[in-house]
């Protein structure tokens, strides 16, 4: 027992090792793979769009945009840049993520650290003096987008409120459709109507390949095809994962209307004293730490770092989408997964790139304000679901959410992960809504 105590710190300290040695070889043969496949993609571009597409890895982030529309405005101060979109269709400025354009490589990293420790020793070598290029832009234009009424599935009861069910990244409506709205009582169906959105660029929704996916587009497409389509006046908001955010800021835009949120693995990461100025760096590398273990943070890695990495993974799998649901309908027979890969294979690159960065990574200065704006507004109850076991968002979320908004409940739900939160336990999560919602009017 003495020798197992012992010997414990050194296996913990020997597998953090092994695993930083073989995150730093497999991310920098990723970076070289990431270099070759730009060349790649600008090449088949030319062939079969007659025109190179812009991407980040290869624009600075001060050039203004060549497409029409928008215009992309770089304002530098101190060590932080902080970029927005002009449109010309309408005056609004929109932040744009610099996480977008500043993706440094392991080995940049690696330079500018052993640079910056020469500094301090004052060996500094005029060969040695590099300036680091922050490269990114965007292709975005700026043309409006038709919203089609068929993108939101509801349950018409004679409404008395509303009850709006957001969902996470890569994901659709169906997440809610297929698992909460067949168990909720026939009192809820008769009292609320039930509205379960695809968010731009997911699901059936439109998929606009000249848009950003900021914050405000996606609030905006949410107002005008539930909100105002509707005539919503008080609602509930249900949000899982990346959705919460929306929520989040939705309830802020409209304090009024906004009853009670319940968050479901709400991605509210608190950036420390002295990293408000990097916040959107900070938030990149919790959720993207580069690192081949945990698996789930070697997906991430790949999702959030790899801009044309995953422009072929999305080709690939996104683009015969259709073959792949056949064969997961034909080997799982299992609705439940069948309608998750259904909801995974319903996006493209351009929207699940530019939202993960824009909206996750891009709002991380904003989410501790619109916290405190939700406690300060004692007419919305704050409600979190989290799984226990869940390995994509840290339980630390959740609650940091709680410490910034002190009457919010944490619920932490034992066995269940980011999905089988609601996936498996469908029926007692619907009778915990319902509990909410009359709480509420009680």
């Amino acid at each position: 027992m003495d020798v197992m105590k012992r010997t414990r710190p050194v296996l913990t300290l020997s597998g953090r090792v092994i695993n930083e040695a073989l995150s730093f070889i497999v991310f920098c043969a990723l970076d070289l793979v990431d270099y070759v496949l730009c060349f790649v993609f600008k090449a088949i571009d030319m062939l079969i769009e007659a025109e190179c597409i812009p991407c980040y890895c290869s624009s600075s982030a001060k050039e203004a945009i060549k497409s029409s529309g928008k215009i992309l405005v770089s304002e530098k101060g101190g060590e932080s840049t902080k970029i927005v979109s002009l449109s010309s269709t309408k005056l609004m400025l929109e932040d744009i993520s610099d996480t977008l354009y500043s993706r440094p490589s392991l080995v940049s990293e690696l330079s500018n650290f052993t640079l910056n420790e020469l500094k301090k020793l004052k060996l500094e070598d005029p060969i040695l003096q590099q300036q680091t290029t922050k490269a990114g832009t965007s292709h975005c234009s700026g043309s409006s987008f038709k919203v089609n009424t068929t993108i939101v599935e509801m349950l018409q009861g004679k409404a008395k409120e509303d009850v709006l069910f957001i969902h996470g990244f890569i994901s659709s409506s169906l997440f809610w459709t297929e698992t909460l709205f067949p168990n909720f009582s026939r009192r809820a169906r008769l009292r609320y109507r039930l509205f379960a959105i695809d968010l731009l660029g997911f699901g059936r929704s439109p998929k606009p390949s000249e848009s950003l996916y900021t914050l405000n587009e996606h609030l905006e497409m949410i107002e005008r095809s539930v909100l105002e389509a509707h005539n919503v006046k008080c609602l509930h908001i249900v949000a899982h994962s990346l959705g919460c955010i929306l929520a989040l800021a939705l309830a802020v835009k409209h304090p009024n209307s906004v009853k009670s949120l319940t968050f479901l693995a709400p991605p509210f990461y608190e950036v420390p004293k002295g990293e408000e100025a990097h916040a959107t760096q900070y938030v990149m590398r919790k959720i993207a730490p580069r690192r081949v273990w945990p698996i789930i943070s070697l997906g991430a890695s790949l999702v959030c770092w790899y801009e044309h990495i995953t422009r072929m993974i999305c080709f690939l799998i996104c683009k015969n989408h259709r073959f792949w649901e056949f064969l997961a309908k034909l080997l799982t027979r299992n609705r439940v997964r069948t309608f998750l890969l259904e909801g995974f294979f319903c996006h493209t690159h351009n929207a699940a790139w530019h939202t993960l960065h824009n909206i996750i990574c891009g709002t991380a200065g904003k989410i501790g304000t619109y916290l405190d704006d939700i406690k300060n507004n004692p007419n919305v109850e704050v409600t979190i679901f989290h799984g226990k076991d869940d390995e994509v968002i840290p339980i630390e979320c959740s609650y940091g959410v709680q410490r910034r908004i002190p009457r919010a409940h944490v619920r932490v739900i034992d066995k269940k992960d980011h999905i089988t939160i609601v996936v498996g336990r469908q029926k007692v999560f619907a009778r915990e809504l319902e509990e909410i919602w009359n709480n509420m009017n009680n």
